[in-house]
Parts: structure tokens; sequence; C-alpha cells
């Protein structure tokens, strides 16, 4: 079957396409995005202005005709941590719903973190013993870690890469007192929640997902994405400390042009680089391994689990009725012991 996947980050807007069934990897058949930075529309009190609101509405419409065109059969449409945390976010997907039909499930910070999980476990395997995920978003930064598929603890904390970039290191070259003050922050909030991971034992295997820790370990020395999802790459600390400092002195406008860096993550990247070196230091690792699956992946494996187990899931063309544009049923687990705080 043909499921579409409508993502609302905070960087970009993206629905993705994907054909399979039940206990076959997703393959992309069609991917539609826009660069939609929804931090970017917040207005002194932390809620999405009317442009930004505007911007989102348009995009969900382009994005279920888009699949409609393309004769998607199910639709999964979720939403992170930008709006999530907006203090108008429950009014934003209330006016997408009335004004598209779209219903957009708004995940929580630990929701995030498991179903990435999920994702990094089906990559690697039970072989990989119990894996350690860290995923840099542009909002939030999440840790999970498991010996099974769903984590034995999962952690979301507001160490986004382009949160962090527009609170603490803004213009093209940070100060010196910026970046210390990043840094104390980062490390602040990272050590007092690492010990809620630490307490579900030492990982196997850590992992790194998402476009941020792609791009590092790129400009570090990784294959590019053209040599395919399943060539090896790796991310080094020493290469990240040493990446960390350059870019700290490389205008925005170099690090376009730097391997495997986009327009829209190029701002961002040293933030990212800051948080993930942090995170590997307080962790102990020295070098982690860089998964091509992350959240997406997840939700769609686990709604593909569902439609093997529970034949009385709906499923239709979408555009047939006013129920395909709904979030289909989703086991979105929480870790063990509820949700992180």
């Amino acid at each position: 079957m043909r499921l579409g996947v409508l993502d609302i980050g905070s960087n970009t807007v993206h629905l993705l396409l994907v054909d399979a069934h039940p206990g076959a990897r997703p393959v992309p058949f069609a991917s539609h995005k826009r660069p939609l930075s929804l931090v970017a529309y917040l207005d002194g009190k932390g809620r999405i202005n009317e442009e930004g609101q505007q911007e989102l509405i348009s995009f969900v419409r382009e994005a279920w005709d888009f699949a409609g065109l393309h004769r998607a059969e199910d639709m999964l449409a979720f939403c992170t941590s930008a709006i999530r945390e907006a203090a108008n976010g429950s009014e934003v997907l209330a006016r997408v719903k009335q004004e598209t039909g779209v219903l957009l499930d708004e995940l929580t910070g630990p929701q995030e973190a498991a179903m990435t999980l999920v994702a990094v476990r089906r990559w690697y395997g039970w072989g990989a013993g119990t894996i350690l995920d860290l995923d840099i978003g542009g909002g939030s930064f999440e840790m999970a870690i498991g010996h099974d598929e769903q984590p034995d603890a999962a952690v979301s904390v507001p160490l986004g890469a382009g949160r962090l970039t527009r609170d603490w290191l803004p213009g093209e070259l940070p100060s010196a007192r910026s970046m210390r003050e990043a840094g104390d922050y980062i490390r602040t909030t990272l050590e007092e929640a690492i010990p809620q991971i630490d307490g579900a034992g030492r990982p196997d295997l850590t992992v790194g997902t998402s476009k941020t820790f792609r791009s590092l370990a790129r400009i570090t020395g990784a294959a590019p994405s053209a040599a395919g999802p399943y060539v090896r790459r790796e991310l080094r600390r020493r290469d990240l400390y040493l990446w960390t400092h350059r870019l700290a002195a490389m205008p925005v406008e170099d690090r376009v042009n730097l391997p495997g860096v986009s327009v829209i993550r190029a701002p961002q990247l040293l933030a990212g680089a800051m948080v993930a070196h942090t995170a590997m230091e307080l962790f102990k690792v020295e070098v982690m391994q860089i998964c091509p699956w992350a959240l997406r992946e997840g939700l769609i494996l686990k709604r593909f689990d569902h439609l093997l187990f529970d034949s009385d899931v709906p499923v239709g063309p979408v555009g047939t009725g006013p129920v395909d544009r709904a979030l289909r049923p989703v086991v979105l687990s929480q870790p063990a012991g509820g949700p992180a705080r």
C-alpha cells in the first residue's frame, strides 16, 4: 500500500509517500516539502503569528492534494516541538483541522524518542544489544535507551539546534561570551537529564539520528548520501571537537559550502555541534553510528505493524471521506515510568 507521512517539524514541513506492506521495509515513492521554520513566526508571547499559521495551512492543503494526486491510501500526520511548545499550539492545531480537515497528532518529546528508537532498532536488529539513540531536532533534543524495541528510558530537553541558535547564538559569528554561556546552558541541561538515561545501563551501541547528526558526520568525513543508506557512517568525538571550533569561526555563508550542509541547516550547525559534542562527552562516547532512519520511519513501521494485527483499522484512498484526513491509529508507547519531565 502507499502511505503518506506528513511531518510538521521545526525546520521543514514534509510529506513523504512510501510504498510498503507489513513486514517489508518502507520504500520512498515521492516527497513534497517546504522550508518552514515555525519558530521564526513566534511573537513576543511565544505564539505562532497569523503569517506562520497561514503558511502552515497552505502547506497542509498542498500536501493533502499531493497525496491524493499520487494515490496515497492512508495518511499519518503529526507535529513536534514547534507547535507543541508554542503558547497557542492547541489553537493552531484546531484551526488547521477546521480549515483543511487534516488532524495533526501532537507528539510528546518522549513519544518522539520512543518512535525514533523503534526505527533504530529495526535498522540495526536485536544483535546490536542495548542501543542509546540521540536525536537533535530544531526545537528539542531526544535521548532514548533500550535493550528491546521500546525504550527503557526516554528524555526530551529543549536543546534543539534552531532554538539554541535563536536564543543563545545570534548573529553571523557568536562572541566568546555567547559561546561560553551557550555551552554552560547545554551542559547544565544535559547534566540534569542524563541520569535518567544512565539508570537504564550502559549501551552496546550509540547511534545518532536526524539531519543535524548526518550533516555533522558528513563534514567530518562520512560518506555522502549518494553512496546510499547502507554505507557505514560514523561520527567521532575528536573530529567533532575540532569542527565545533571551526564552525564558531566560520560565517554562515561559508558553512553552506560544506559537504552535506543545506541553506536552512547552516545557521544552526554550530549549535547542533555543541549539543552533540557535549552529549558524547557526558555519555563517554568516542564514536557513534549514524542511522538513516529516524522518527518518520518509526511511525511508518508501527503503522504497518498495526495494520498487520488489527484488521478493523479502516484503510481507503486518501480523499474518499473526512475520516481519511485524520491520523490513523498508531501505537505511541511511552517509556517505562511515563513521560520524562
